[in-house]
């Protein structure tokens, strides 16, 4: 987003195009400067070092700012989840909890510079999953969000946010769940429902799995340039790897394939899965 002109061509494409749908569009921060999780979601440098660097804080708070000032009018955009599943659960790198919401606050003292229409939504600490961090709301256009994925899709593994809700009269929010069976995806979105609770099932796309509302077929030579990926960065198992660099044909031929093969004519929709979202396929 650095020279803003070509991210925001591609943003306002994509969110013209959900408008033509009659979709709402949420924006959200994967790759907050510095790494909100120090993993591989965020592009960082193996740690994050949002939590430690005032430079990368000032950045991301900028960066928000630019966005919300080119969206403020926009009605086709619900609002700015503003870090993406920032620290995860490994013990060491709870330090960081208690310097999270005042990142958040710093971030929304920057967008309503600029913006005072578009709500904010700030997720707990550990993947989103935990709210202890929090305080309460500290803007009158605020959301909270949770992920949860591989649980036992019961009350109490929801009990936490309903509780945070009924505290605060908050709107809160699950933003992201699936890559499981269509009974457990069945059972978690009926949950869901019956606590008043929105959500959003991800992704809505997979290759080779039925876990996802559109299934799309492996590109052609994608097994080979996965297994190089492995080894090369320490993904898999590079004692045993004995993968080969693909060529840059192969390579390129991959991708070009991939961009054939997700285009929804190509696809394959699951019906038992939009059944499981209480949806009917078309």
């Amino acid at each position: 987003m650095a020279g803003n002109g070509e991210g925001f061509a591609l943003l306002d494409q994509v969110i013209g195009w959900a408008k033509a749908d009659g979709l709402y569009v949420i924006l959200d921060m994967h790759c907050a400067p510095g790494g909100q999780t120090g993993a591989n979601i965020d592009d960082s440098w193996g740690y994050p070092w949002l939590y430690e660097s005032e430079a990368s804080q000032q950045e991301t708070v900028e960066i928000w700012k630019r966005i919300a000032a080119h969206y403020r009018d926009n009605k086709t955009v619900l609002g700015y989840d503003l870090l993406n599943e920032p620290i995860p659960h490994y013990p060491q790198l709870r330090q960081y909890n208690a310097k999270l919401e005042p990142i958040y606050r710093k971030i929304v003292a920057g967008v309503r510079e600029v913006d005072t229409h578009h709500v904010v939504i700030l997720g707990g600490a550990q993947w989103d999953g935990n709210f202890s961090v929090f305080t309460g709301p500290f803007d009158s256009n605020m959301m909270y969000t949770f992920h949860k994925y591989w649980m036992p899709p019961t009350a109490d593994s929801i009990k936490e946010y309903v509780a945070f809700r009924e505290k605060y009269n908050v709107p809160i929010w699950m933003g992201e769940s699936g890559e499981n069976t269509d009974e457990w995806i069945t059972q978690f979105r009926t949950l869901l429902d019956e606590n008043q609770i929105n959500w959003t099932f991800w992704p809505y796309k997979k290759m080779d799995s039925d876990s996802a509302p559109v299934t799309f077929a492996r590109p052609v030579h994608w097994d080979a340039v996965v297994a190089y990926a492995a080894k090369h960065y320490g993904m898999g198992d590079t004692e045993k790897s004995v993968a080969v660099r693909p060529s840059v044909a192969d390579s390129k031929a991959a991708f070009e394939d991939l961009l054939v093969k997700v285009r929804f004519e190509n696809a394959r929709v699951n019906p038992e899965y939009l059944k499981a979202l209480g949806a009917v396929a078309k």
